[in-house]
């Protein structure tokens, strides 16, 4: 039996090859696992009643888009977080952005840009549901590099007016996965002006937006309100899991132009999977609730200003500007992962396996992504024992 062709170069998922690097070892101490961006911290106290008073709802189909409780609580949320005001027909819920990243390159990438076959574009290193989508879609995936040089975000306007006219759909992530680069808002502001250009969407992949240091960052939202952007072209894609310590929930929404989320919309009612009704009177308590988020932010901070002593000295560490990874720069990062488990115990993920080679050379192969989503305790001691068999 034969499979489609456009699979053949299907990238192996992270973590089964993480499996397959370590698993065959015995770790060098009690394991510590940094490896997958799953938080740890508590869950809101409310989940709990929540679930408990509509536990009968499980009984019954839940409504595809969205309650409209759970539909005005996003609203909410987009209002007072970008000063973006929302129909609901602008909005549609997700079982987390892994779904609507991809799903909406189903519904929304032409079958050819410019008379060729379409290019989505996608920074490398990058979340792999990105290259998938685009292999899905018989869409050419174009890897651009997100490194020291380009801030970690990709340059999209160095690609030639060729490649960009061919473009059907830009992927961004802010907070970047796995560097912890914020894109500021002149960096949005000339994204959406190239898809303006050039006629391409961008999808703003922000599921990290609400763990940062200094400041708030910028949404993809907010800038195209401020700069009149096409509400057709301006994709942004949020998820409980990390703002709300909630990954299990598998709950989140995409925002964008009525008639791109009336197709997204239409291909969800055959493919897609609705939130159970107790689900989405979670999340639309934990959308119109502030008071968690910044309790587990302050957790986060706590943790970074461990990282900042432990690796105090070291020129080789970067405090990122959101979420909650270090991408820690290496000599290998498949051998300095295989390293630390074996004499130290400690989990991590070489950042070759979050990249694509191109041209004979992957930007990630010299890093190495640590997850600080572990309790404070555990936090410090996976840190100091990586410092001490890595860099000492």
């Amino acid at each position: 039996m034969q499979f489609p062709e456009r699979f053949a170069n299907l990238p192996e998922y992270a973590f089964p090859r993480l499996r397959k690097l370590l698993d065959a070892h015995a770790p060098g101490g009690s394991p510590i696992t940094m490896t997958i961006g799953e938080p740890r911290h508590p869950m809101p106290d409310f989940v709990h009643p929540i679930l408990a008073a509509h536990i009968h709802e499980f009984g019954v189909y839940p409504p595809n888009d969205g309650t409209p409780e759970l539909l005005a609580a996003i609203a909410g949320w987009t209002a007072r977080r970008y000063g973006a005001h929302l129909d609901a027909d602008r909005l549609m819920v997700l079982n987390g952005t892994r779904e609507g990243l991809f799903n909406a390159a189903i519904a929304l990438c032409p079958e050819a840009k410019a008379g060729k076959r379409p290019v989505i574009l996608m920074p490398n290193p990058f979340y792999q549901v990105y290259a998938v989508a685009a292999l899905t879609v018989g869409a050419e995936p174009v890897y651009v590099p997100a490194e020291a040089s380009t801030g970690y975000l990709p340059d999209y306007a160095a690609l030639s007016a060729e490649m960009l006219d061919r473009v059907a759909i830009a992927y961004i992530c802010s907070p970047s996965n796995p560097q912890g680069a914020v894109a500021s808002r002149d960096y949005i502001a000339s994204l959406l002006a190239l898809a303006e250009k050039h006629d391409f969407r961008v999808f703003a992949d922000e599921c990290y937006s609400e763990i940062w240091h200094d400041a708030p960052p910028p949404g993809i939202l907010g800038v195209a309100r401020d700069i009149g952007a096409d509400p057709e072209r301006v994709f942004a894609f949020h998820s409980l899991s990390k703002r709300s310590n909630l990954p299990g929930l598998r709950s989140g929404f995409v925002a964008g132009g009525p008639d791109a989320i009336a197709r997204i919309r239409q291909l969800r009612a055959f493919a897609g999977a609705p939130l159970p009704l107790p689900v989405q009177r979670v999340s639309a308590a934990a959308w119109r609730d502030e008071a968690h988020v910044d309790v587990s932010r302050a957790m986060y901070h706590d943790k970074f200003r461990l990282a900042d002593q432990v690796f105090r000295g070291l020129q080789a560490y970067r405090r990122p500007e959101g979420g909650f990874f270090l991408w820690l720069p290496v000599e290998d990062g498949e051998a300095a992962t295989l390293k630390l488990w074996r004499e130290a115990g400690v989990r991590v993920l070489p950042g070759a396996y979050l990249s694509r080679d191109v041209a004979g050379r992957n930007p990630g192969r010299d890093f190495i992504r640590v997850a600080l989503v572990a309790p404070k305790d555990e936090t410090q001691a996976g840190l100091i024992q990586l410092r001490d068999c890595l860099y000492a």
